[in-house]
């Protein structure tokens, strides 16, 4: 099996919102995250437009996979992250956008934001005082510096220390 990790995370931050954000009518709608199913990941396919292999991340015994859904509308996925615990942090292999969050037509922001802001919160709930690291695409490392406050360590990666997990966390899980 291929490695994705090793190309880097290249998801973008449109927007840091209060949970996430309608585009066109800028309704905000409080979401919930949960642990992906094995029903689920019969329609998060290539084949309707995701760009990576979830099946695959969610049958690597060391990660969790987790959908981000709307509250009261649990059926659509709005994105996905798939996360390592490790000793000291938690580690992000993959953050994904459902298809429709995508592009200049997407239907709403802060999806990733919101994805990551929950690893942030995972990593505090693991002792681990908010601490998340991810390889960057190199042309996106400035844009998570700007974005998410992430700290540029050397290479590709990246680390999201406790103050900066700490305003992610209060920005969508905060009220």
């Amino acid at each position: 099996m291929k490695n994705d990790s090793n190309k880097g995370l290249d998801f973008e931050i449109d927007k840091l919102t209060n949970s996430i954000e309608n585009v066109v009518t800028g309704d905000s709608f409080l979401t919930d995250v949960s642990v992906i199913t094995l029903a689920d990941l019969k329609t998060i396919t290539k084949k309707n437009n995701w760009q990576f292999d979830w099946k695959s991340e969610y049958k690597q015994p060391e990660r969790e996979v987790y959908k981000l859904t709307i509250v009261n509308n649990q059926l659509i996925i709005q994105g996905l992250v798939s996360l390592e615990i490790k000793s000291d942090h938690v580690y992000m292999h993959l953050v994904e956008n459902a298809p429709f969050n995508k592009g200049r037509i997407k239907m709403y922001a802060g999806v990733a934001g919101n994805l990551v802001a929950f690893a942030c919160r995972l990593s505090f709930q693991r002792g681990h005082q908010g601490n998340v690291s991810f390889h960057s695409k190199t042309q996106l490392v400035q844009h998570y510096i700007d974005s998410l406050g992430a700290t540029h360590v050397g290479g590709r990666i990246m680390i999201i220390h406790t103050i900066a997990a700490l305003k992610l966390i209060d920005k969508y899980f905060g009220k």
